[in-house]
């Protein structure tokens, strides 16, 4: 009986998100602003602009896998992508004149393989541990998206190790990302008070305010989605967070380094003057 039944689910059944009917239509224009805003949101976003529309909300176990593979490869891939402009503020403002042999060519194309090369490691050991998984029965996924807790929450087989690796996986990751640009940000602190200038001191926080705000919102919300025990926030409002964190942080991110732009702001102000005044 118990092997029949280690077989027996071929696809999942996504049920957040669809608790109130009469909002499926505006959820959907409203998400799908996000993705028209976010650069490459194609991992997630386009299941869920069809579970607002359809009436079955369903992914493959295949297709499951697959749209976990990939979120666990951005997100861990970004958190080592804001390290390492952390660290490339850091020679900026504090040894300016030794930045083009510093962060020379040969050195961004290493960090950039590094931060690659963790990301497909990371997804490819959290999708190595849900292929262990056994679901039997219920598929009923307490999400809207193939999210590592609610599967493990799913699996019949899932124990306290699976929970605890997955918890030590991420707060290694946003360990080292966070200790590697708290380190960047002490040092260009401490250049920062030795300018004499206001002119100079304003500039440097300049260089900095964009990528301190968006690291704040992403280590912020990934911490609270993944880093809270269940027993403080329930796994059914954790997704409320995750939302936040997959969707609408990725969404403010070209906005909050392109308004830094001369450019760009000149061309919003006279966009916002036309609109005022028309």
């Amino acid at each position: 009986m118990a092997a029949d039944n280690t077989s027996s689910v071929t696809e999942f059944i996504l049920t957040a998100l669809r608790d109130q009917p009469g909002l499926q239509l505006t959820l959907f224009f409203l998400f799908l602003g996000f993705y028209v805003i976010t650069t490459l949101p194609s991992t997630i976003i386009p299941k869920m602009l069809m579970s607002f529309v359809s009436k079955k909300n369903i992914i493959s176990y295949s297709g499951c896998i697959t749209q976990l593979f990939f979120f666990c490869f951005f997100d861990i891939s970004e958190s080592f992508i804001l390290s390492a402009m952390a660290y490339d503020r850091y020679v900026a403002i504090c040894k300016p004149l030794l930045y083009s042999v510093t962060m020379s060519p040969q050195v961004c194309l290493f960090l950039l393989l590094g931060v690659y090369g963790m990301g497909t490691l990371g997804a490819l050991d959290h999708t190595r541990n849900m292929l262990f998984l056994t679901f039997c029965g219920e598929n009923l996924l307490n999400h809207y998206m193939c999210d590592i807790l609610p599967l493990l929450e799913l699996s019949c087989n899932s124990s306290y190790m699976n929970i605890l690796a997955v918890f030590i996986f991420v707060a290694f990751c946003i360990g080292t990302s966070i200790l590697t640009i708290f380190l960047s940000y002490s040092f260009i602190l401490s250049s920062i008070f030795h300018i004499s200038s206001t002119e100079g001191r304003s500039k440097a926080f300049s260089t900095c305010s964009s990528h301190i705000i968006a690291v704040s919102l992403f280590f912020g919300s990934g911490i609270f989605a993944y880093l809270k025990p269940p027993s403080i926030i329930p796994l059914d409002k954790g997704k409320v967070c995750t939302v936040f964190y997959t969707i609408v942080v990725p969404m403010f991110n070209p906005l909050i380094y392109s308004l830094r732009n001369k450019d760009v702001k000149l061309a919003v102000n006279k966009t916002l003057g036309r609109i005022i005044f028309s």
